[in-house]
Order: structure tokens, then C-alpha cells, then sequence
């Protein structure tokens, strides 16, 4: 074997089986050795962005690592966006990535760069493989490193002669050690909270706000009246009618700061300690309330299904019934045509196990109500909040899943960050269901230009927000890459539009011609809502945050 044929042996047999890639010259010999690798899918992407979150979106729903091939340091640049998002919701993701051979650094060529400093940004674990010999072992060990717990993004440099050299042995992934759970006494100290006065709620990430986890969680809950609160953008969330209802925390620093206060023990599972998104003038950045304890029951590394087990026979609610959410769906939405009329349109009509991709941004406000009593479902959002991440992810979904069916949201703006993403969707035959929220603007942006108390902003600031002139087809766009499409401008037209989607397979896209949730008198008096908001009565508070943000 050469070092390609041995690498990718070693991926199949380490149980990866699918390659996202956007190949170059250094990488022919992998492109090659995919031929002799049967267990090995390989999906074309035309922009690095698409194969990077595609690859995020896949481990997100296969519970396992997929591989990108990608195309020395530029190539690997081009993916960084969808990898920080990746890094940030601890997704494992295993990046081969292709390099001059040894000999031909040196003369400095047009592609040459330092591909490992590019790396480092969003790869904890980073190696450039010296030799064709050495190179099955360095997989074996990235594979291991981005397994986790927690997942991480494992970046594997393969120079061309490593990969054309004679000589290659594939490895077996050594066994490696489970992790572990809390200690006893840390359990026992989150019980004594938990048992104790005071206003007690539970954080949790992505491995907390699994099915499994979330009803032991809801037994907990009922026992001790402890709230159960998500993260803002949780890397997956099964959620719908049968399950503990689990409140997403706001992604707006003031109405998250509404639903933590009067909270006297917040305990972490598989999550960190609440941070506003971004600084602002005269604003706390550390949204743990004062005089809040902090509990850490599961860290990151740790298992969290045992350590949850644990914490539920401490307060013995192992026999306890949780609250389930009730089925129950919105009636079909009639009237004006709005962002919020197709959130709840999907409550309507969203199936059976369906995967939402929620890239929706302020058009996506109402979409977590409207789907509360929805069937069983998992939702996917933007963990690292970098733009570009909802076609991407449901194209790695659609592979992950291909029995169920993908609905992605995104945003006129951050749809054209990745949109090359529709073309692997149609190349794919992928069954997804591409909405773009077109509302002509980067809506969240009008939103943090008045929060952020910027002087001064005329018809030139406000230009840089506007996607009006001219305005995007994304029909046009959409047909041009092979997907079917249709553009809605009325409630009634895209309703006809999702219900052909969801019965016919394959992918489609809607456009929904819309105008922004938050705009006029409403982005005018939101700023000052928002600092009035801490100086009201709670009960008040928490009304208007229910409100602007359920």
C-alpha cells in the first residue's frame, strides 16, 4: 500500500465512513485510493465552508467523526469559519489536509503556508505526518483526539510524498479507557443543593439534552422543583411532545439575565457558566447572578449519562414521574404572510423525527414555541455563532440520517455564505428542506448596531446592513445548482410550497419573501426595553422577556 491506501483503511476501520471533500493537487493520491476503499463514501463540496460544516453536521447526528479532505493551508482557511463552530458545540471532526511534499518546501512555492498555524485556531490536536510509515499511527491517534470526550477538531497534515510512498501499514485504534464519572462528594454536595432552600437550576450541553438524559433530568427536576435550562446554541437538542420541556437561555445578555435572576445554584452539565455573546458599554459580560453558587455535576471530559444516574438515586428520584411536554401543535397559520407565520407552519406540519437545522437568526424568534409540542425532533443551531453553518450542517445531517427528513433555516445573508452547499444537496439527492428567511437585511445586525449605543450611524452605516439592492433570487440561485425551488409571498403560497416539500423526497428550496421580525417602532424601542428590564418587577420582567423572546 502507499500512505493514502494505509490512511484510509485506517479511517474505515476505525468505523469512519464518510470523506466531505475539495481536493487539490497535493491530495491525488487520496483521491485515488478512495477507489480501493469501498467502506468510504466521499462527498464533493465546491467550497471548503460546505465540507467543513457539513463534516460538523454529520458527527452531530452520527454521534462520530467524519473526515474532510481539503486543500493545503488556503483550502484549510476557507473552512476555519465552520470548524470554530465546530470546536465550540465539541463536535468531533478529523481533518486530513494536504501539503506540499517535504522536498518541495523549500522553494517557497504560490500555495506554500504554514498550514499548522493555521490549524491551531480551531484544532486543539495538529500534526504534520513525516513519514509514509508513521502515517496509519498519526491517524490513529488524531482519530482518538477528536473522539474525546470531549470531541474535538483533530487536524492531520499530509504532506504528497507521505501520501505516494510505498510502505504503508494500516493500525487499529488502541482501546481506550471510558471516561469517568463525579466523584461521590461532588455529587453529593449538587444533592445537598438541590435538597436545600433556595431557587435551584440545571445548565446543560449537548451530551445532557439527549432523550435518555433529558427524562432523568426530568425526574430530577420534579423531585427537587430545579428548572432545566439549555444552553443558547446547544450542538443538538432532541426535544417535542414525550420529553421534559428544557428552556433555551436567551441569545440578548439582558432577557438571559431575566430568566437567571433569583437563581441561587446553577449546576453545569456538559456545559460552561453563562457569557453575554459580545461586550457591551456598561454591561456585564458574566451572566451568573450574584450571589449565585456554581455547581459543576459533568464536566466536558466526563460521562454524563453516569453521572446524572448518580445524582438521581442521591435525591431518590429514580421512581419520580417527570413532566412531559404535551402533544400539541399550532393551528395553521393564516392572515399577513411573516417570518413567524412559517415558525409556526413548521409547528403545523413538522413530521415525525424530523432534524431541524436553525440558522434562522431574528427570523427564527417564535420557532422554539411553535415547535414545543411538535413530534420528536432534534434541532441543530450555531454553536460558535460564525455565519454559514445551516446548509452545510443539514447536508452532513441528511447523510448522517438519510431516513429522515432535514428542514434547514437560515437567513438571506448567512444563506450566501455557503449556499455552493445546495449544489452537494442536489449532487447528493439528499432529502432537505432548504427555507432562506429573505428579508433583505442582516435583520440581527440593525438589531446590535442600536444595542451596542453606536454614535453617529447615518444612510452609510445603515447601507453595510442592507441586502436590497439588488435584491438576491434565490430561486434563480437555487435552480442554477440543481434544486428545485419556489418563493412564497403569501402564507397560503408557502404553506403549498412546504406541504410538495415534505411529501415529495429530495431536496427543495423555499424562499419566503418576509419582512424583518424586529424593524420600525419595534427596533426603535428595543434598546431601551431591554435596559428597563433589570429595574422592573420580576414577574414583569419575565413577562416582557416571554414576550420578546419565548
Amino acid at each position: 500500500m502507499n500512505g493514502a491506501q494505509a490512511l484510509l483503511h485506517t479511517l474505515a476501520d476505525a468505523g469512519i465512513d464518510v470523506c466531505f471533500t475539495n481536493p487539490g493537487t497535493s491530495e491525488m493520491h487520496f483521491v485515488a485510493a478512495l477507489d480501493d476503499e469501498p467502506r468510504m463514501r466521499a462527498v464533493l463540496a465546491l467550497f471548503e465552508g460546505v465540507a467543513t460544516g457539513a463534516a460538523d453536521g454529520y458527527a452531530r447526528m452520527a454521534g462520530k467523526p467524519a473526515a474532510t479532505l481539503l486543500h493545503l493551508g488556503c483550502g484549510l482557511g476557507n473552512g476555519l469559519a465552520n470548524l470554530h463552530n465546530a470546536r465550540k458545540g465539541k463536535v468531533p471532526v478529523l481533518n486530513i489536509v494536504g501539503d506540499h511534499a517535504t522536498h518541495h518546501v523549500q522553494y517557497d512555492a504560490q500555495l506554500q503556508s504554514d498550514i499548522e498555524t493555521v490549524a491551531r485556531n480551531v484544532s486543539p490536536w495538529v500534526r504534520t505526518s513525516q513519514s509514509t510509515a508513521a502515517l496509519s499511527q498519526d491517524a490513529a491517534e488524531a482519530i482518538t483526539q477528536c473522539m474525546g470526550p470531549p470531541g474535538n477538531v483533530a487536524t492531520l497534515i499530509l504532506p504528497a510524498d507521505v501520501s505516494w510512498g510505498e510502505g504503508g501499514v494500516p493500525q487499529t485504534m488502541p482501546p481506550k479507557a471510558p471516561p469517568s464519572a463525579a466523584d461521590d462528594a461532588v455529587v453529593a454536595a449538587v444533592a445537598h443543593a438541590l435538597q436545600g432552600p433556595g431557587n435551584k437550576a440545571f445548565l446543560l450541553g449537548d451530551r445532557a439534552l439527549r432523550a435518555e438524559t433529558l427524562m432523568v433530568l426530568g425526574r430530577i427536576a420534579a423531585r427537587t422543583g430545579a428548572k432545566l435550562f439549555a444552553e443558547v446554541f446547544p450542538t443538538r437538542i432532541e426535544r417535542g411532545a414525550g420529553l421534559p420541556h428544557v428552556e433555551r437561555i436567551a441569545y440578548l445578555a439582558e432577557l438571559a439575565s431575566v430568566q437567571l435572576t433569583g437563581i441561587d445554584h446553577l449546576i453545569l452539565v456538559d456545559a460552561k457558566a453563562p457569557v453575554s455573546f459580545f461586550a457591551y458599554p456598561g454591561k456585564k459580560s458574566y451572566l451568573v447572578p450574584e450571589g449565585c453558587q456554581l455547581h459543576e455535576l459533568a464536566s466536558p471530559t466526563q460521562d454524563v449519562a453516569s453521572c446524572l444516574a448518580k445524582l438521581c438515586s442521591a435525591v431518590d428520584a429514580s421512581q419520580t414521574a417527570p413532566v412531559l411536554q404535551s402533544a400539541k401543535r399550532p393551528s395553521r397559520p393564516r392572515g399577513k404572510f411573516t417570518a413567524d407565520k412559517v415558525c409556526k407552519a413548521i409547528g403545523h406540519l413538522l413530521p415525525d423525527n424530523a432534524i431541524l437545522v436553525d440558522e434562522a437568526q431574528t427570523s427564527g424568534i417564535m420557532l422554539p414555541m411553535f415547535t414545543a409540542g411538535a413530534p420528536r425532533h432534534d434541532v441543530l443551531t450555531l454553536t460558535g455563532g460564525a455565519i454559514g453553518q445551516g446548509l452545510p450542517n443539514a447536508v452532513g445531517a441528511a447523510i448522517a440520517c438519510p431516513d429522515r427528513k432535514v428542514i434547514a433555516l437560515a437567513g438571506d445573508g448567512s444563506a450566501m455564505y455557503t449556499l455552493q452547499a445546495l449544489w452537494t444537496m442536489a449532487r447528493e439527492k439528499l432529502d432537505i428542506i432548504s427555507i432562506i428567511f429573505n428579508n433583505r437585511a442582516y435583520a440581527i445586525l440593525n438589531v446590535e448596531l442600536r444595542r451596542v449605543g453606536a454614535a453617529g450611524a447615518g444612510d452609510k452605516a445603515r447601507a453595510q446592513l442592507d441586502l436590497k439592492h439588488p435584491p438576491l433570487d434565490f430561486v434563480a440561485l437555487s435552480e442554477g445548482m440543481g434544486v428545485r425551488a419556489r418563493r412564497a409571498t403569501t402564507t397560503e403560497e408557502f404553506l403549498a410550497a412546504f406541504e410538495h416539500a415534505l411529501r415529495t423526497p429530495g431536496p427543495h428550496l423555499i424562499e419566503a419573501i418576509v419582512p424583518p421580525t424586529l424593524a420600525g417602532l419595534k427596533l426603535r424601542i428595543l434598546p431601551s426595553l431591554l435596559e428597563s428590564l433589570a429595574n422592573l418587577p420580576r414577574p414583569v420582567a419575565r413577562a416582557l422577556k416571554k414576550k420578546i423572546a419565548p
